[in-house]
């Protein structure tokens, strides 16, 4: 386990739903009455299974997708109202990477650090390449020989340079092997060391049971429960992953 962190009071909130709620067309609701806040150096991870709403609330706090209800800040950025703001603060790693398949690693981080107004040199590059766990080779690539899980961490690389303090990660760790997934958790583990706020969702309870401060149970776009990393260590989750699920269906 992590030492708690006793200054938690004092952390910045970076990330926060208020009162999310989503509703479609003919009254289906994906997100319903969501509340919750993420600070800097922490860790959230929300678990659920497919259609359970995870993807619609990182949509909203992206603003890609506009609330029925309720608001979502980035750094205290309403990302409806601000989204220029909100988004400077704010990188995100989709389950599928949209990168440039044609252009080499090295091109598409100079492309997507320039967006940010950055310039970067090769060094700097590379050394965050290496970071993530690329080979070396991999820099001069075409991205399209990249595996999914290559993918993933060029994504990650991107996210790292752009150097925000809010990381939103979709399915992090879906295209990884078990040895990406352990190299996976200890990135994720520096940056929150630096100070990152991570929301990340996935259905992967037993990654998120070992790196994630506090995790949320998304059932049927309502979050049933938040627990935190003490808390989890005790409960058996996957029991009461499938208690929660079955409960919903009934």
């Amino acid at each position: 386990g992590k030492p708690a962190r006793a200054d938690a009071a004092l952390q910045v909130t970076m990330i926060e739903a208020d009162h999310l709620r989503k509703e479609y067309p003919g009254g289906v609701i994906a997100v319903e009455d969501l509340t919750l806040t993420v600070k800097e150096g922490e860790v959230f991870a929300m678990l659920g299974a497919n259609g359970a709403g995870k993807t619609t609330t990182l949509m909203m706090l992206l603003g890609f997708t506009e609330p029925t209800s309720g608001q979502a800040r980035i750094a205290g950025h309403d990302v409806v109202k601000k989204p220029l703001d909100a988004k400077k603060h704010v990188a995100y790693v989709s389950e599928n990477v949209q990168l440039y398949g044609n252009l080499s690693a090295r091109q598409n981080l100079e492309f997507f650090t320039r967006l940010s107004g950055q310039r970067l040199g090769d060094d700097e590059l590379l050394a965050t390449v290496r970071r993530v766990g690329l080979p070396e080779e991999a820099f001069r690539r075409r991205v399209k020989t990249f595996s999914k899980g290559m993918r993933q961490r060029l994504g990650i690389a991107i996210a790292i340079l752009r150097d925000t303090p809010a990381i939103l990660l979709d399915e992090p760790t879906s295209g990884l092997d078990p040895k990406g997934g352990v190299e996976f958790l200890s990135l994720l583990d520096e940056l929150r060391r630096e100070g990152k706020a991570i929301w990340m969702t996935t259905h992967d309870i037993f990654r998120a049971k070992e790196i994630a401060d506090r995790v949320g149970l998304m059932v049927q776009g309502n979050l049933v429960t938040t627990m935190t990393h003490e808390q989890m260590a005790k409960e058996d989750m996957e029991k009461l992953y499938i208690e929660y699920v079955e409960r919903a269906d009934k």
